[in-house]
C-alpha cells in the first residue's frame, strides 16, 4: 500500500467569519447569532429574573441595536421576539418593551465605541462573586491571559443603571478594552461580532471561577508579564474569540433550530 499523500492545506475546511451579500443578509445573520447567544446564556444559567442582555448594532441604522425584550426567557428566545431600539431607547421594531437598564448601559457603550458591534452583560455567578471583591483578573492561566491588560474595573456601585451619566461612566471605564468588571454587579464584554462578545463573556466567567477557586485553595503562581503579553497577542483577538465560539454555536443551532423561526 502506498504512503498516504497529505491533503493540500487549501483543500481543508476551516471556518472564518462570513461575508454578506447585502444589508438584509447581514441583519438576519446578526439576529440569528444574537438569539443563539441568548439561548446559550439560558443554558449556562446566566438568566437572573429579567436581568441580563446582549445587544448587536444594526448594520444599516448604526445608532440602533437589536436586543432581547424585557421579560422574555433567554431559553425560549426566537428571532421574532427580538426588538430594535433607537438611540433614545424607543422600540422601533418588535412587540415587546425594552429593559431600560439594558438600553442605558449598552447604548452608552455602543456610542463610545463605534468599533463595537455587540455587547454582552449578565449577572453570572462567578462574575458577580469576583466583582464583589473589586479586583481584576490575574494572569494565572493561559486562558485568562486573553484579558491581560485588556480589561478594566468600574470601581463604583450606585444601584441599577438607569441614567445616561452612569452609563457614560461605565463606558469610560471600559475604554478601549474588551471587558469591564462592574463592582458589586458583574461582567460586561464587547466584540466586533456577537460571537466574539459572547465568547469573551463565557470565557471571562470561567476565568473568574478559576481565580476564585485557585485563591481559595492557596497562592496562585502568576504568569510572567512578557509571557502574559505574548499569550494575549496569540489568544486575545476578536477573530480568535469568533473561532473559539463556533463549536458552541453549532451545538445550539443544531439542537434548537426552532429559535430561527
Amino acid at each position: 500500500m502506498p504512503e498516504p499523500t497529505p491533503i493540500p492545506i487549501e483543500q481543508l475546511q476551516f471556518a472564518m467569519p462570513p461575508t454578506h451579500a447585502g444589508i438584509e443578509e447581514e441583519r438576519r445573520h446578526h439576529k440569528e447569532r444574537l438569539v443563539a447567544a441568548l439561548r446559550l446564556f439560558g443554558r449556562y444559567g446566566f438568566e437572573e429574573g429579567v436581568s441580563g442582555h446582549i445587544t448587536v448594532r444594526d448594520p444599516e441604522f448604526t445608532d440602533c441595536f437589536w436586543v432581547n425584550p424585557f421579560g422574555v426567557s433567554f431559553a425560549l428566545m426566537t428571532v421574532s421576539d427580538l426588538i430594535l431600539v433607537n438611540a433614545e431607547g424607543k422600540v422601533v421594531e418588535g412587540r415587546h418593551h425594552v429593559n431600560q437598564a439594558a438600553f442605558t448601559l449598552h447604548a452608552q457603550v455602543h456610542r463610545a465605541r463605534p468599533d463595537v458591534v455587540a455587547v454582552a452583560h449578565s449577572h453570572s455567578t462567578y462574575g458577580r462573586a469576583l466583582s464583589a471583591l473589586g479586583e481584576l483578573l490575574d494572569p494565572i492561566t493561559q486562558d485568562v491571559c486573553a484579558f491581560y491588560e485588556d480589561h478594566a474595573l468600574y470601581d463604583a456601585y450606585t444601584g441599577v443603571v438607569v441614567d445616561e451619566e452612569e452609563g457614560r461612566r461605565i463606558a469610560a471605564a471600559l475604554g478601549p478594552h474588551k471587558a469591564v468588571i462592574l463592582r458589586n454587579h458583574g461582567l460586561l464584554t464587547v466584540g466586533d461580532s456577537v460571537d466574539a462578545a459572547v465568547w469573551w463573556f463565557l470565557t471571562m466567567e470561567r476565568c473568574c471561577q478559576v481565580q476564585l477557586a485557585a485563591k481559595a485553595a492557596g497562592k496562585p503562581v502568576p504568569i510572567a508579564h512578557q509571557d502574559a503579553v505574548r499569550t494575549r497577542e496569540q489568544l486575545g483577538t476578536d477573530l480568535v474569540a469568533w473561532i473559539n465560539y463556533q463549536p458552541l454555536y453549532q451545538q445550539i443551532a443544531r439542537r434548537e433550530p426552532e429559535m430561527f423561526g
